[in-house]
């Protein structure tokens, strides 16, 4: 088979050297995924199945460097089936796990932001069939599965192996999608997976002491070759993300919260951020950034808990109308939850424009009442409110009390000189006589 190919440059299935195999994708397959596909070349074939999950669901990594967290998941199974054998089902391998992670590098780099797509993103492939190059047939599944699911990422990735026949004169051939008999009796399996525009994982094995620049441009040159005309042919399946997700994928929106509002979203013990998931259904989380994170499966629930973080974070201004819940009635007011964690007290002069007793006159707990903001003290962070000032006054109410007049200058007191001496009747004409003070005791 070599000095075929070097001599006739004829391979083993009949294919020329930079020939690729034909190729045959199709996404959806799966109709309750979030996103799948399935990429066929030659007798490789490897379905994608994609999966979201909220950003609780990432992963965490505790190695020598220290603790970190990946969004981003990508898991290779190669099952016996799909190279014709019969063995029980055992848990991945480093050969499994080395191709998941080269598929991986290599999608990662056209990944989007956490700010504009707040996932945390699953792509489990499964080889159906294989005869070569298996990890990169995963590289081009799982790029078109994260497009059928929506995920923006910022171009396909397609990938290629490529394989080298060499002899002892200096006669080589470099192939293009190489398959197994190839890869076994030959010199180079070189891996190049990337978009249209570069490069994005590398990964070599030779079994010769080593290659020169030129062969390495020229396999180079072949891949960017073969990886165009892969993506064209993924391209004739989806050729960009999903603009509306489906529908029973969940929805999950992000919010910035700033730094001195989160406190207040979570509450004493978590209890406000508590209150909002039981009352709207969805799941919200909040990073270390103040990033805010609503997941839910419908926009009916979403749009409930973005709606109460919002009131939260929300700056009350003065003459601003809020309709609250009375939450506390006390002696000379009652307290109105504006939005969760969030308060203001209406005095009982605020009520009526009447006198009012009582505050449970016209307030009791659980009522809801429409009221005014009178003023906002930002240290404190206090919100004084008044109901009557939306009331229409009626005929005969007393007017409105006025403001406490301003206290004006004292005089200045008089010089202690020009006061009349005491004991003297200087002054009132009366005589002021002093107490005798009691004798010392020896």
């Amino acid at each position: 088979m070599r000095k075929r190919v070097i001599k006739e440059g004829i391979r083993a299935d009949g294919r020329k050297p930079t020939e690729v195999r034909p190729i045959w994708t199709e996404i959806d397959v799966l109709p309750c995924a979030h996103g799948a596909s399935t990429f066929t070349r030659g007798q490789t074939q490897a379905l994608a199945v994609v999966t979201l999950g909220s950003v609780d669901d990432k992963q965490m990594i505790d190695d020598m460097t220290g603790v970190s967290f990946k969004r981003f998941l990508l898991h290779y199974n190669f099952p016996s089936y799909s190279v014709g054998e019969c063995k029980p089902p055992r848990g991945p391998g480093r050969r499994e796990i080395g191709h998941g992670a080269l598929a991986e590098r290599a999608i990662t780099p056209v990944m989007p932001a956490i700010e504009e797509f707040p996932y945390t993103i699953r792509s489990v492939v499964e080889i159906l069939e294989s005869n070569g190059s298996s990890s990169m047939a995963t590289v081009c599944s799982t790029s078109m599965a994260l497009m059928d699911a929506g995920v923006t990422i910022k171009a396909p990735v397609a990938g290629i192996a490529m394989g080298l026949i060499s002899d002892d004169d200096g006669n080589l051939e470099v192939l293009t999608d190489i398959q197994g008999i190839e890869d076994h009796v030959g010199d180079m399996d070189f891996k190049v997976a990337g978009t249209s525009e570069g490069i994005t994982a590398l990964q070599m094995d030779i079994k010769i002491e080593g290659i020169t620049r030129e062969v390495l441009a020229r396999a180079l040159d072949q891949a960017k070759t073969a990886r165009l005309h892969i993506l064209n042919k993924m391209a004739e399946s989806i050729s960009e993300p999903r603009k509306e997700m489906k529908p029973h994928t969940p929805r999950i929106t992000s919010i910035k919260l700033p730094q001195d509002k989160i406190r207040e979203v979570i509450g004493s013990g978590g209890k406000v951020i508590r209150g909002i998931v039981e009352a709207s259904g969805a799941k919200v989380d909040i990073d270390d950034e103040g990033i805010c994170f609503v997941m839910s499966e419908n926009a009916e629930s979403a749009n409930k808990a973005l709606s109460m973080i919002n009131a939260i974070i929300r700056e009350f201004k003065e003459g601003e109308i809020i309709t609250g819940k009375v939450i506390k009635v006390i002696e000379h007011g009652a307290i109105v939850e504006l939005a969760p964690g969030r308060d203001g007290m209406v005095h009982i002069s605020e009520l009526e424009h009447r006198r009012v007793a009582t505050v449970d006159e016209v307030l009791k707990e659980g009522d809801e009442v429409t009221v005014k903001v009178l003023e906002v003290d930002k240290e404190r962070g206090r919100v004084r409110l008044s109901r009557k000032a939306l009331i229409e006054r009626p005929e005969g109410a007393p007017p409105p009390r006025e403001g406490r007049p301003e206290r004006t200058e004292r005089t200045e007191r008089t010089e202690r000189s020009d006061r009349p001496e005491r004991g003297t009747d200087e002054g009132d004409g009366r005589q002021r006589r002093r107490r005798p003070r009691p004798p010392r005791a020896d």
